[in-house]
């Protein structure tokens, strides 16, 4: 569902709503999710140069701040899940890419997390569907793609320790 102008302004005049929609990328009219996805390798490649605990810590106080974000918004445009949200899928590929900090790797493996996630995020496979039906607010925004970022990274490292 694209949004309106009303809507749009909505996020465009709180801070909550520039971080909630990814700094744009989820304003995007056509597969808003998938665009934050890919906006969300911008950043990415700065938070792969931290150490493991520093990545984790960044991990988890992205989650909590789209938490908060997300929240706000739900609560601002009255929509339980608006699709211009893209924060969860920041975190969700962020989680996807993290068995990247342990192997080798090239573009191909930054390809093929991007695209498990984009699949798992989709498919919404347990527990991705059960968050995604059962748990509201922005808790509910936020954890059913940091769950389909655990499948896609569990699918990754498997990959990457067998290639």
């Amino acid at each position: 569902m694209s949004l309106d102008a009303a809507q749009r302004r909505l996020f465009l005049s709180h801070p909550a709503g520039w971080i909630a929609c990814g700094f744009g990328s989820g304003l995007s009219p056509l597969a808003p999710g998938t665009v934050g996805s890919a906006a969300a390798l911008i950043p990415w490649f700065a938070l792969r140069e931290l150490a493991w605990p520093w990545y984790l810590v960044a991990l988890v106080l992205a989650f909590a701040l789209g938490v908060w974000a997300a929240n706000v918004m739900v609560a601002r445009l009255r929509i339980a899940d608006p699709g211009a949200i893209v924060w969860d899928e920041f975190v969700g590929q962020w989680i996807a890419l993290a068995p990247l900090l342990a192997f080798a790797h090239d573009g191909r493996w930054v390809v093929a997390g991007f695209a498990l996630f984009r699949l798992f995020d989709v498919w919404k496979p347990w527990p991705v569907s059960w968050a995604d039906h059962s748990v509201k607010g922005g808790l509910g925004v936020m954890l059913d793609d940091v769950l389909a970022g655990v499948w896609a990274a569990i699918v990754l490292a498997l990959a990457a320790r067998l290639f």
